[in-house]
């Protein structure tokens, strides 16, 4: 009987999900989710070849794809936020070359044959699990290339990719305490089902995060990174009601929350301030982030669709500014805690009441 490892199926998984992001419309800002997504799924089979078949020609191909991905994982995320977009040519090739040392050292690991091989690879994942945990602490508001219907999945993708790549640390540190102490008995299943699971993990949150990518920025000034949602002890300056007042005059006005590749850089320089300050004033103001600010007009705006036209539903969803019915009825719920043909039924018995 034809034995299948897990891991395969696992990698057949990932593959659709990249033949899907592939098909759909390519941001400049999904590429990296695209490598990231296509290196994962070899790495699945190359892990299902060797504790599945036991080929240990492969372990130093699956060394390489695992000193890769973390990397890899931190500059996708990265490419979400305002950073790049203030580097130039030369510091941005700089940056791609430092994150590719961990690839070179475990290539020459590799060559010389030294056991300090799973060392690197543990502190690499953990290092890299930290730094995506340190990227998170900036809130959904950081990843400004980000579409604002998407963001918060993209941050939820980002908090998951950090938890994976630290899970895998402790997988890798446990499977090199039980080569030490107990001769590798259960490496076989560690690898088969935890790993596994982290591959699984992973590739889910790149595709989570590609789906809130926005399309190519619009030339302009680069603008600044934004820092944390303000605590409630922190009050709005001055300042912060005067950008909180021109955001909704603007947003009012110009009817910016329809456009459906709206993110938080393009909304900035709009109001000709830094995504910085925006994020500020919106967080300290109205209390919320900038996605759940603008998805509050575009449910406000679907509401009135409702009432007062007969369009669909599916049509409502992208005259109010949404790029899916998901995050539609997500956003939906939030706001009014009912879906969207119920809101509509219900007002429409309130109507005929007062008609009546």
């Amino acid at each position: 009987m034809l034995f299948l490892p897990i891991s395969f199926f696992v990698a057949l998984l990932l593959a659709t999900l990249l033949v899907r992001m592939i098909r759909q419309e390519e941001a400049p800002a999904v590429r990296p989710f695209l490598l990231l997504l296509a290196v994962m799924a070899v790495q699945s089979v190359l892990v299902g070849l060797r504790w599945g078949y036991g080929l240990l020609a492969v372990m130093p191909a699956m060394s390489m794809l695992a000193a890769v991905i973390p990397p890899l994982s931190f500059l996708a995320f990265r490419s979400l936020t305002a950073a790049p977009e203030r580097e130039s040519p030369m510091r941005r090739r700089l940056i791609l070359a430092m994150h590719g040392l961990p690839a070179l050292l475990v290539l020459g690991l590799n060559i010389a044959g030294n056991g300090l091989l799973d060392v690197v690879l543990i502190l690499t994942f953990l290092g890299y699990g930290l730094a995506l945990l340190w990227l998170a602490r900036l809130g959904p508001d950081a990843l400004t290339a980000s579409r604002l219907d998407g963001a918060l999945r993209s941050y939820r993708a980002l908090q998951c990719m950090a938890a994976s790549l630290l899970a895998s640390a402790a997988s890798d540190l446990f499977i090199s305490f039980d080569f030490a102490f107990a001769d590798g008995r259960h490496v076989p299943a560690v690898v088969s089902g935890f790993m596994t699971l982290v591959l699984l993990a992973l590739g889910f949150a790149a595709s989570l995060a590609e789906s809130g990518a926005s399309a190519e920025e619009e030339p302009g000034p680069a603008p600044a990174m934004p820092e944390p949602a303000a605590t409630p002890a922190r009050s709005a300056s001055d300042d912060d009601a005067r950008i909180a007042a021109a955001l909704d005059a603007i947003m009012t006005e110009k009817q910016l929350y329809k456009d459906g590749e709206l993110n938080l850089t393009r909304l900035a320089r709009r109001l000709g301030l830094p995504a910085r300050a925006v994020s500020q004033a919106v967080n300290r103001v109205h209390g919320i982030s900038v996605s759940h600010y603008v998805n509050n007009l575009r449910v406000e705006e679907a509401c009135r669709l409702l009432r007062d036209t007969d369009k669909p539903v599916t049509s409502v969803v992208f005259d109010a500014g949404f790029m899916t019915k998901s995050n539609f009825n997500r956003e939906f719920l939030r706001v009014t805690g009912q879906n969207p043909s119920a809101w509509r039924q219900r007002e429409g018995e309130l109507l005929s009441e007062k008609s009546a």
